[in-house]
């Protein structure tokens, strides 16, 4: 899921290795990748054989070989009635319903081979696991896509932690889609489009329009911008329309396929090895464009990594005025010989993140700069390093004043204590007045003090001390994920909670005992280690707790409810939410959610495909719920 070139690149090569095998056949292999569909299947997944053989489609590029193509299937076929589809830029999948209930779900692989992924396709809100009618077998396809709004959320967090960032949506997607851990699978919000019946039975469907309207009856997703065209002046509308809107769109596209309508029609056209003839992707050219390279900015996060960004010659690309792009990390800059002066090509990635494709070395002037690390801080003028086995460049200053502006961000964000109107400005305002400089320094604001800041008025001054005050009653692990331990996002501060449900409990702990929570490991053991270490963190949270800040997990402290006293474990996947979801409506009515099944425990709550936690409780005799039954104890 980390390309090694881009699509269009990808593109240009597949065309080229064509034409090639077309010039000298003699030379064509019986693996030629013209010859093949998609990827090998990962080993890390159970590898699932196709019934029927999922295609791949060929591509166009112009409006005339979309032509010569509609041409081909009125010769061939004596119909004129096509479906034009948006060609969602996602993962193909493969989706069995057995007398209306979803049991398989497969990637495409390389057609004829795929990766079992049905444990993370059922965390997909998009995609029900019970059809409306229960038809003894339906199999269908569809794409899985990642949302743009959810894949900038995702690059952000992954940039802020100095991790490696997805390349597009796509891939995004399909990192998220090949999770060895469904629960991961679920909180990256995926979503859906089915487009094609494979196989029905006991339902005669003889056309794409008759097959979309039963699909969207059933209760799948039907993505609702197709459109049945009767001429090739159709077609054109409907490609140029949506080449125009493509950048408004939710998620991403690539392109537009067309569909000849009959299936009868299908039967007679036929198929070849790689691709059906009555079917084609007319792929939308990627929008790059030149510009100069002026200057580089540099950024300090709240871990202290020191980013690049590229200061550009404004340019308008992909529907908005570009003049900055992420430059990600100095080790990118060395391998891409990115230099300051230089023109440069520039598109965006996934059409949502401007970024540098490469530069035009063979125009330069001898007169470009290049681009090298900071030895200090630009925010405080401490040393800069790159420790051993890491990519990012960091400043280690805790005082350091750009990272105390992201950590109170952060800490006011909604993932950690949730303060509703503590946003970027206002925390500026707050830093430049010199109100506050750590993170408890917002538990002694008063609404006087918000008055002199702009856009303050008594009503929003009291509002926003009112959030503050608020927060102080989140759970622990809201808490831990707020104060922006190394490595420690909100799923690991959960189920670290469980573990350790005071704050003095993570203050006195060892890594050794960190280690012996789920899936944390040396590094999250040391990250956690060394922050309850440092006597100036350890001050921070004394003060948190004397302005009355929450510093234990689900106690008396909670608000009471109807699950007060209760503690429930979940297993397996659920249909309507995720598990993380999940534990938060146990929480807010006052239970308490646990990893683990002991005689302790009132409710294991079975999803699809319970684990060992489910044996266990069969053994303790604990009540178990299915997925009904727990959510009416929740409207109870």
């Amino acid at each position: 899921d980390d390309p090694l070139v881009s699509d269009s690149e990808y593109d240009s090569l597949m065309l080229e290795l064509k034409q090639l095998e077309k010039d000298h056949p003699q030379f064509a292999r019986p693996d030629s990748p013209t010859n093949r569909v998609g990827g090998q299947a990962l080993p890390k997944f159970s590898q699932v054989a196709h019934r029927y053989p999922q295609l791949s489609l060929d591509n166009v590029f112009s409006r005339q070989e979309l032509e010569d193509f509609y041409a081909r299937i009125i010769r061939t076929a004596a119909e004129s009635e096509t479906v034009a589809e948006l060609k969602i830029d996602g993962v193909s999948i493969t989706i069995i319903y057995d007398n209306g209930r979803l049991i398989s779900a497969a990637t495409r692989g390389n057609g004829l081979v795929g990766e079992d992924v049905t444990s993370n396709v059922k965390t997909i809100k998009d995609i029900p696991w019970q059809l409306k009618t229960p038809l003894p077998r339906l199999e269908v396809r569809g794409e899985i896509y990642m949302p743009k709004k959810e894949f900038l959320r995702i690059n952000q967090e992954r940039e802020e932690k100095g991790e490696k960032l997805f390349a597009n949506p796509r891939n995004a997607a399909a990192g998220s889609l090949r999770q060895l851990d469904a629960a991961i699978t679920a909180e990256r919000t995926l979503a859906a489009f089915i487009y094609d019946i494979i196989y029905c039975e006991g339902v005669t469907i003889d056309s794409q329009r008759q097959a979309l309207e039963f699909l969207s009856v059933q209760g799948l997703p039907v993505n609702p911008d197709y459109r049945f065209c009767r001429s090739m002046e159709e077609i054109n509308g409907y490609t140029q329309r949506f080449q125009e809107e493509r950048y408004s769109l939710p998620y991403e596209i690539d392109g537009v396929v067309v569909k000849l309508d009959s299936f009868r029609g299908r039967d007679e056209l036929g198929t070849t090895s790689r691709s059906p003839r009555w079917a084609v992707a007319y792929k939308f050219p990627a929008e790059e464009k030149q510009t100069r390279l002026i200057g580089v900015e540099i950024n300090v996060g709240r871990t202290g990594v020191v980013a690049p960004t590229a200061i550009l010659e404004p340019i308008s690309l992909a529907g908005s005025t570009v003049s900055r792009a992420s430059l990600h990390n100095f080790d990118l800059v060395r391998s891409k010989d990115i230099r300051i002066g230089d023109l440069v090509i520039v598109r965006k990635a996934g059409d949502i993140i401007p970024e540098i494709v490469r530069p035009l070395a063979e125009v330069r002037n001898g007169e470009e700069q290049e681009i090298i690390p900071p030895e200090t801080c630009p925010a405080c003028n401490s040393q800069v390093v790159q420790l051993d086995g890491e990519i990012a460049h960091r400043c280690e200053n805790i005082n350091c004043p750009a990272r105390v502006k992201e950590s109170l961000i952060f800490f006011a964000s909604r993932p950690a204590m949730d303060i509703d109107g503590l946003g970027p400005a206002v925390i500026e305002q707050l830093l430049d007045h010199k109100m506050i400089s750590t993170i408890d320094d917002l538990y002694n604001l008063t609404a006087a003090d918000l008055l002199p800041l702009e856009r303050f008025g008594p009503k929003s001054a009291e509002n926003l001390i009112k959030a503050i005050t608020a927060s102080k009653d989140r759970p622990l692990h809201r808490l831990i994920t707020a104060l922006g331990v190394r490595h420690v996002g909100a799923k690991t501060a959960r189920q670290l909670t469980e573990w350790f449900p005071t704050i003095e409990a993570f203050i006195q702990a060892t890594p050794e005992e960190y280690l012996a929570v789920d899936e944390v490991g040396e590094t999250i053991a040391g990250s956690l280690a060394a922050f309850f270490a440092e006597a100036r963190n350890r001050e921070m949270i004394k003060k948190l707790q004397l302005s009355g800040v929450n510093t234990v997990e689900m106690t008396g402290r909670e608000k009471d409810g109807p699950l007060s006293g209760q503690t429930f474990v979940l297993t397996g996947t659920l249909n309507s939410m995720s598990r993380q979801e999940a534990g938060e409506k146990i929480e807010s009515r006052g239970g308490k959610t646990s990893n683990s099944v002991s005689r302790k425990t009132d409710y294991v709550i079975k999803g699809n495909e319970p684990g060992s936690k489910y044996e266990k409780a069969l053994v303790l005799g604990t009540k178990i719920l299915n997925e009904e039954e727990f959510l009416e104890l929740l409207k109870a």
